[in-house]
């Protein structure tokens, strides 16, 4: 999957979970302070993209994901590590 792709899919999730229009959720914006993404919700969010991208972000590094690049960067280092 190219990084757009991720992006779009992980949009997409965060809409559903947060309720955040997708179109807003780029790679720049904090989870936190641009997306109002609290820490329950974002532990949805995780969930989620574990299921959909077959990755698995370990508890001690969801902090680390502070924005929706973080978070893509990620996905796309446990995706090509799988």
């Amino acid at each position: 999957m190219s990084t757009e792709e991720i992006r779009a899919a992980l949009a997409d999730i965060v809409n559903e979970v947060a309720g955040v229009d997708a179109d807003d959720v780029q790679l720049d914006k904090s989870f936190v302070d641009d997306l109002d993404v609290d820490s329950l919700s974002m532990v949805e969010v995780v969930v989620e993209a574990e299921e959909k991208f077959g990755v698995t972000i370990p508890d001690d590094q969801v902090k680390n994901l502070k924005t929706v690049g973080d978070a893509v960067a990620y996905i796309e280092r446990a995706s090509s590590a799988a």
